[in-house]
């Protein structure tokens, strides 16, 4: 226990930097996994506007991207990071590989939730003559906000364990803390107590998640 307390100071440092990193990243694939989502629902061959190119480049960017091994992504685009951020160290750079990651997974999620609404919510809009933006807007998001809110909280617990392997290449976080204070010391305590708090922080996580989730879940059952 001493251990923990005298690199408690490192640690927090750590957090900082995870959070950093998960909360660009997270926001990034809210936004872009959500409209990627909706567009691979859209344009599907059975949906309201067909777009086999859209489609085609759509579903090949998030195929490729949930299949690449992560680290080897992070890996090939390091001078794309540089490009970008002039850097590829610190939790900002670390947060654009993870970027591409959390649009792929929540667009997928985000289409899989949307293929599970009932199809009379569609025929409704359609007997209604409302255009996308509206279908979109005051039926998919309204019909599927519980559903999507599991897939964030799925997303956000992904990019948690993507988030460890960026001390790799000078990421920093909580990770790399667990690494090089833990197991490169040979600090045992240290890397065992950080696991322990990256799983209470992720079940933190889930709960919130699921909690949101049923509050906003209209259905209700029928003993």
């Amino acid at each position: 226990m001493n251990q923990v307390i005298y690199y408690f100071p490192e640690m927090i440092k750590a957090l900082k930097e995870t959070g950093m990193m998960l909360g660009i990243s997270l926001f990034v694939g809210l936004v872009g996994g959500m409209m990627m989502g909706l567009c691979l629902f859209l344009f599907r061959p059975e949906g309201r506007s067909p777009n086999k190119l859209i489609m085609l480049l759509f579903n090949l960017y998030v195929n490729v991207m949930r299949s690449f091994p992560f680290l080897l992504l992070v890996v090939a685009i390091i001078p794309l990071t540089r490009l970008v951020f002039g850097t590829a160290f610190g939790p900002i750079a670390a947060s654009f590989p993870l970027s591409f990651v959390a649009i792929a997974i929540f667009a997928r999620l985000v289409e899989q939730v949307l293929l599970d609404i009932p199809k009379e919510v569609e025929e409704l809009a359609s007997s209604l003559g409302v255009n996308n933006v509206k279908f979109v807007y005051y039926f998919l998001l309204k019909e599927a906000r519980s559903g999507l809110v599991l897939s964030f909280t799925s997303m956000t617990i992904s990019l948690m364990s993507y988030s460890t392997v960026m001390g790799v290449v000078g990421g920093g976080g909580i990770g790399d803390f667990a690494i090089r204070f833990g197991y490169q010391r040979y600090e045992y305590e240290v890397m065992y107590t950080t696991i322990v708090l990256m799983i209470l922080i992720v079940g933190s996580i889930q709960i919130v998640g699921t909690y949101v989730s049923k509050k906003l879940d209209k259905r209700k059952l029928i003993k």
